[in-house]
């Protein structure tokens, strides 16, 4: 069987094939689906590995219905890499190393969500993008409002265009706003869209469902947390995953020194933001199902600073939502205790 690496880029892609007989070949095609079909659609099965990234999945997909083997490799794996030099950088060499390590096995296969999970990631995407967008107007109209001695109260983002309106400002500053205001209507309109349609899933997800009886987890952290993990069997334990979310303090250590810093912010950026904006609902809040994870966590704010303690219950967070994802069961926070000497890592 033939091994090919791949270097997939968003224009041109360099392809390094390694023949069973030894002979090495090697071109540069366009990322087409079209050229890949007139290169590689009438050579026998081969072995075909490419690093993950943007358009890994459907490069992946195009190279498996030509019949070929193809596994999406992990780009952090450094064995895979271990016969290029670090000196010198080109995608010939980086698809040269890939078919190599093709050849000698020397590859961390990375996981591939399942279709559905690919679409739910689709619809967080997009709605994470509406909402900076928002973010972005609500602001220009507040820095605006403040060079005139005016101040928005707080509240929802939902609800901005309501309370400016309800400020009775000068027509010419209001006619100046109003192009934003225009906007904001269409983006708000487009955003409850966006969380009707995860809603929808989240009705139709019963892993999704389940993780919503977790006080102050809804539809979209539930099904941001499902997308991203896809199969819960990948992850061993809960650190595992608090790793994975990039929710773990980094660490130095060598010999008997032994020093932790801020957590990694690997991994998912969405669903770690969302746990973090769970984690402050719940310290900020006085609902009695959330009052066993405020008392523990008041205590670590009184040890660590309001900071950490928070970034801490967003990993316990994690841990809770891996547990009730992994095992097929609903949170019960009436009966949760946490002991008292329990304690978080560093933050």
């Amino acid at each position: 069987m033939d091994h090919i690496g791949i270097d997939v880029h968003k224009t041109e892609s360099q392809l390094c094939i390694l023949g069973e007989d030894g002979q090495l070949s090697e071109r540069r095609i366009r990322t087409t689906a079209e050229r890949f079909a007139a290169v590689l659609g009438d050579r026998p099965r081969a072995r075909i590995l490419l690093e993950a990234s943007t358009e890994s999945e459907w490069v992946a997909r195009c190279l498996e219905g030509l019949g070929h083997e193809v596994i999406v490799a992990d780009p952090n794996f450094a064995p895979m890499y271990a016969a290029r030099s670090r000196k010198i950088k080109t995608d010939r060499r980086d698809a040269r190393a890939l078919a190599e390590a093709c050849r000698l096995g020397a590859y961390r296969p990375a996981h591939r969500l399942s279709d559905v999970q690919r679409h739910v990631r689709g619809r967080l995407t997009v709605r994470d993008a509406l909402v900076r967008t928002r973010t972005g107007y609500i602001r220009v109209v507040r820095a605006r409002l403040r060079q005139h001695g005016w101040r928005v109260p707080t509240g929802s983002a939902e609800g901005v265009i309501r309370r400016v309106l309800a400020l009775g400002l000068p027509g010419r500053l209001l006619s100046e706003l109003a192009p934003l205001l225009a906007v904001m209507r269409q983006v708000n309109q487009q955003v409850a869209y966006s969380d009707q349609r995860i809603a929808a899933i989240a009705r139709a997800d019963a892993r999704v469902e389940r993780l919503q009886s977790v006080p102050c987890i809804g539809p979209v952290t539930a099904a941001a947390f499902v997308a991203a993990l896809d199969d819960a069997g990948r992850f061993a334990r809960a650190h595992q995953v608090e790793a994975y979310l990039g929710l773990v303090p980094r660490e130095w250590s060598s010999g008997e020194g032994q020093r932790r810093g801020r957590i990694t912010k690997a991994g998912h950026r969405r669903v770690r933001s969302l746990l973090v904006q769970a984690a402050v609902s719940i310290r900020r809040g006085r609902h009695p199902t959330t009052a066993v994870l405020r008392e523990w966590t008041e205590r670590l704010v009184a040890r660590r600073g309001g900071f950490i303690a928070v970034v801490a219950l967003a990993r316990r967070l994690a841990g809770i939502l891996y547990a009730l994802f992994r095992d097929g069961t609903r949170d019960q926070p009436a009966r949760a205790r946490l002991s008292p000497s329990t304690g978080p890592m560093a933050a």
